[in-house]
């Protein structure tokens, strides 16, 4: 039996790099396939889905959705878990979730609103030197600015507020990486995944932004946090970075209201929701998927921690004010 492991998925795509980067912290042998062929469209099917990436084990199974197969992977390869074991790797999951579920809107509201990486994406589907106006009617552009309006950036005072939070966040992971190797502390985690899926994918592979006030964020991206040996202290549960807390407060402000409202919406049957953002009301179609994600937080919790770091977890979440969205 083969040991390889193949992502099917997209070069543009942040889940697609944020699985790559995963996979070089395991130290898997691994290889990816872009979405083309018919040996891509198998994968698609056999996995359900048509979303990127899928993973390919070596026993022939199609697994798609990167944070239950970071468990899957974690599982298989202990001593370089992405997401720890007990209370530190509640810790962990709910900085991914914020990335995956608030952060990662800001990477579509940079790739279909700036006009510039309209035109570099959608030439670069297209094979071809699209000109501004062709680039705007491309059907992905057109796909683009509607997950931008289901996910609450279609106003100008929105797009600036995403920007100035994802800003924010590569400030204080500029930061954070001049005193640890990565966000985290001295070892890779789920959310260094996450990180690196956005700049490979996004932000340091599309025109807009500029990340030259960033040296030590593009460095590490470009090189650096793929020299992880395998050693390093793991994180202690509580004893977050500042970069973590920069993330916490995201999560109590922004994140907590879409999830919650997202998941009354659902309850309710409405097909969209309305929260405030940033000071203002804000419009988001309700989805099921960040439902299903948060879920799996709470599953986290219920099912993977004994008595006693169950209630170490609830104190903390109740002091980081995301009990409300995080505790079954």
């Amino acid at each position: 039996m083969s040991t390889e492991y193949v992502i099917y998925g997209g070069p543009m795509s942040l889940f697609t790099r944020k699985l790559e980067s995963a996979c070089r912290f395991y130290g898997l042998p691994f290889r990816t396939e872009f979405k083309t062929g018919p040996e891509s469209e198998e994968s698609h099917q056999r996995a359900a889905t048509h979303q990127v990436p899928v993973l390919r084990t070596p026993e022939n199974w199609m697994i798609a959705d990167t944070t239950p197969l970071l468990a899957l992977l974690d599982a298989r390869f202990p001593a370089r878990r992405m997401v720890p074991a007990g209370p530190a790797g509640v810790l962990v999951h709910v900085l991914e979730e914020v990335l995956d579920e608030w952060v990662a809107r800001v990477m579509v509201h940079f790739r279909w609103h700036r006009p510039e990486n309209t035109q570099y994406i959608a030439s670069q589907i297209a094979g071809r030197k699209l000109g501004p106006e062709e680039a705007h009617e491309f059907p992905v552009a057109q796909w683009g600015r509607r997950a931008c309006r289901a996910t609450g950036t279609e106003s100008e005072s929105q797009q600036r507020a995403a920007e100035s939070e994802y800003f924010g966040i590569l400030a204080a992971l500029e930061s954070q990486l001049g005193a640890t190797p990565y966000a985290l502390g001295e070892r890779p985690t789920a959310v260094d995944a996450m990180l690196l899926g956005g700049l490979r994918a996004h932000v340091n592979n599309d025109p807009y932004p500029d990340l030259g006030d960033y040296p030590r964020v593009v460095a590490w991206d470009e090189k650096e946090a793929d020299r992880w040996d395998g050693g390093g202290a793991p994180i202690a549960f509580s004893a977050t970075t500042p970069f973590a807390g920069q993330l916490l407060e995201i999560a109590r402000g922004w994140y907590q209201p879409f999830a919650l409202g997202n998941a009354r919406a659902l309850e309710e049957g409405s097909k969209a929701f309305v929260v405030e953002s940033y000071g203002e009301p804000v419009s988001y179609l309700a989805r099921p998927y960040p439902e299903q994600s948060r879920r799996m937080i709470l599953a986290r919790i219920r099912n993977q921690l004994a008595e006693n770091e169950q209630r170490a977890v609830g104190g903390w979440l109740e002091q980081q004010g995301l009990d409300a969205v995080f505790m079954p």
